[in-house]
């Protein structure tokens, strides 16, 4: 795929959403609209991407995937938030808690993306697996620079 093709934009879109969304008391259902919105517009750059029959193997596999990323979603989101709103508040036990469950995150995202690929390498194929791989790799680091461009970094504000 070519960086400039129109399917790139939609990482941008749901970046400045993200980022949006994150930072603002967003009820349950504002973060479930979002994450609709968002998980349609992905689905439709991963079918241009991938260019496979809807009645693919692929699809059923990405639809479980979706659902387990997009609860790992919430869950950073919210320890997003509790980064946020205790910025002002951290002491070293808190920086190290906060770091450790970031990882634990991190770590997990990365854990689900590797079940996946076997998942649907068995399914589809080494192609279509290392597609999904390739481009789902890219709109997380994306939205991981998003959220790091959007978030102080420690230590950032404090006033000396």
């Amino acid at each position: 795929m070519k960086r400039n093709n129109p399917y790139f934009l939609i990482p941008v879109l749901a970046l400045f959403l993200f980022s949006q969304a994150s930072f603002a008391q967003a009820d349950k259902n504002d973060l479930e609209q979002f994450q609709a919105r968002f998980g349609t517009a992905k689905k439709d750059m991963i079918s241009g991407f991938l260019k496979i029959d809807s009645n693919n193997a692929f699809w059923p596999i990405y639809n479980e995937y979706e659902t387990k990323r997009q609860e790992q979603g919430k869950q950073c989101l919210q320890a997003l938030t509790n980064y946020v709103n205790n910025y002002d508040k951290m002491d070293d036990a808190t920086y190290d808690n906060t770091i450790k469950q970031m990882i634990q995150l991190r770590d997990g995202h990365d854990k689900l993306l590797d079940e996946y690929y076997h998942k649907i390498k068995k399914a589809s194929g080494s192609k279509v697996a290392s597609q999904f791989f390739q481009i789902e790799t890219y709109i997380q680091s994306a939205i991981r620079v998003g959220i790091m461009e959007g978030i102080p970094f420690i230590g950032e504000l404090e006033l000396k």
